[in-house]
């Protein structure tokens, strides 16, 4: 994926209280106005702060990219594109962190530098555990392939491993382990083990296709095949896994970050059903479906969950809360950091009444462990709205919605208290789509033209469950069995925590209103 953008957003400008560049004889000097050691200070986490209280967060400058999870000897170790030069410099490295739960993440630094070789710097990748010592730096050697834009600025794949547990990596060799075929787009490789064919498989984003390679030692690499999408823009960050429905079926399934724009699809994680025989994948159905209809869930990849024995049952996924179209748009910066990731969602596969596949996602249950304290409401009759006493800016929130003739219901939250700003959460039956709406508050697109999230609804539905994760800058919306999902940007101002209940057009009924108020994973 492109790196690290370079400009001052214009929400930002107060940041330069933070900074004094002084250029004296050619020396350039960085002083805080309190004369500040030279070593970056910690990030100061309050309840003042713009700080996701339960996302994970780069500490620094600027995150994008996640990279694939794996878990290794009791941990997940998590590697994300990071920029410490930003906003002034660009170029990404790999930065790493470790969780035991998926909620709770302890920071180990870069472990894959940029402008280390002529190569430039990392962009995405993979890495895996070579527990089987195939590629010869030993066994659990942990091994990352990851783009470069290599000497002449054509994007290759180059070997990086580590003997430390992924700590630092090495470079394997100044050339690539797999070269630019001659397409302008060639990056995001990601790495499987194919089990039932006792391979390495490696899938390339190729413009608009998905190619398909293999290897037995993961230095030398043969294409195979290739899986040519239609309508959704250049395509990066592939993905493919097997998993078992809840009929028992065993299923492919193939994802890719893609551009629905010109088919009035989201801008998120596009995926097929499907068979994969080794060489290629064969979609059961040429139209995609959308693991996420918001506006911000990016470069999204999934996981087996390393603590279960069935590796098929559920996955785990995450993605980058954030949109090239405003990637620099956020009160974050006033604070030094630009980067933030959706919570960590179970993934399971379904069949539907038509006997099609789908995913469904719901936030981890761990997440209720942040509860701080819990507010609930078994039933409230809304024609009209009902302001709710319970009020915050980071919880979940859960509830049943039904009626018998209706426009429109949902939930107005982080409401002001005069009620002229609010982000709301709902369905209209009448427009037969489910939405988040957040171009009443305050939110990082300044041309409105991704203020409004929708996603079909059927209209003959008379109830829905809705999960609502709320944090700082998000608003996540897990609907009914999660197979539709909107994750979102939202930056009001923090003294805004009011809940409103509301309908339009006739009588909803709320019941089972539950919230769990979450506090800061930040000790």
């Amino acid at each position: 994926m492109k790196k690290a953008l370079t400009r001052y957003p214009r929400i930002i400008a107060a940041s330069a209280l933070f900074l004094l560049m002084v250029i004296t004889g050619g020396l350039v000097l960085l002083l805080t106005p309190d004369e500040a050691p030279e070593e970056e200070p910690e990030p100061e986490f309050h309840d003042d702060s713009y700080r996701a209280n339960y996302h994970f967060t780069t500490p620094d400058h600027w995150k994008n990219d996640p990279q694939r999870p794996v878990y290794f000897k009791g941990e997940y170790h998590y590697y994300y594109l990071y920029n410490g030069d930003y906003p002034d410099g660009n170029g990404t490295e790999w930065r790493h962190a470790t969780s035991d739960d998926l909620v709770h993440w302890e920071d180990k630094g870069v472990a894959i530098p940029k402008y280390t070789n002529e190569n430039g710097d990392p962009w995405s990748g993979s890495v895996i555990v070579d527990k089987e010592n195939t590629a010869g730096f030993g066994q659990e050697a942990v091994v990352a392939i990851v783009t470069q834009p290599s000497a002449d600025g054509s994007q290759e794949q180059y070997l990086w491993y580590s003997n430390d547990d992924g700590d630092t990596f090495e470079s394997y060799s100044d050339e690539p382990v797999l070269e630019n075929p001659g397409t302008e787009a060639f990056r995001d490789p990601k790495v499987i083990w194919d089990d039932q064919r006792e391979k390495w498989v490696m899938l390339m984003a190729e413009d608009t296709k998905v190619g398909f390679y293999e290897s037995d030692n993961l230095k030398n690499w043969n294409y195979t095949g290739g899986f040519q999408t239609e309508d959704i823009g250049l395509i990066e960050c592939p993905d493919l896994y097997r998993m078992r429905a809840d009929d028992g079926s065993l299923k492919w399934v193939l994802g890719v970050s893609a551009n629905g724009k010109e088919i009035e699809k989201p801008n998120t994680y596009a995926y097929w059903t499907g068979n994969f025989n080794g060489d290629k994948f064969t979609p059961d159905h040429d139209d995609p479906e959308w693991l996420d209809y918001g506006f911000d869930w990016y470069g999204g990849v999934t996981f087996t969950d390393g603590k279960s024995e069935d590796q098929l049952d559920h996955r785990y996924a995450l993605a980058w809360m954030n949109n090239w179209v405003y990637a620099d748009e956020t009160p974050t910066m006033t604070e030094g950091f630009n980067g933030v990731d959706s919570v960590v969602r179970k993934v399971e596969l379904k069949k539907s009444d038509d006997d099609s596949y789908y995913l469904a996602s719901q936030p981890k249950e761990e997440l209720k462990q942040l509860t701080s304290s819990y507010d609930f409401y078994e039933s409230i009759e809304v024609e009209g709205s009902k302001t709710l006493e319970a009020t915050g800016t980071s919880y979940q929130l859960e509830a049943d919605i039904s009626w018998s003739d209706l426009k429109n219901a949902g939930l107005r939250l982080r409401e002001s208290d005069d009620s002229s700003r609010h982000v709301d959460v709902g369905i209209s039956p009448e427009g037969q789509y489910s939405y988040v709406d957040r171009s009443f508050t305050a939110q990082p697109d300044e041309n409105q033209g991704l203020v409004k999230s929708q996603a079909p609804f059927d209209s003959e539905q008379k109830k829905v469950h809705l999960k609502v994760l709320v944090d700082k800058t998000s608003v996540e919306v897990f609907i009914d069995d999660g197979k539709i999902v909107h994750s979102n940007q939202v930056f009001p101002p923090l003294e805004d925590e009011g809940i409103t209940l509301f309908s339009e057009g006739g009588k909803a009924v709320f019941e089972n209103v539950e919230i769990n108020h979450l506090h800061s994973i930040i000790e």
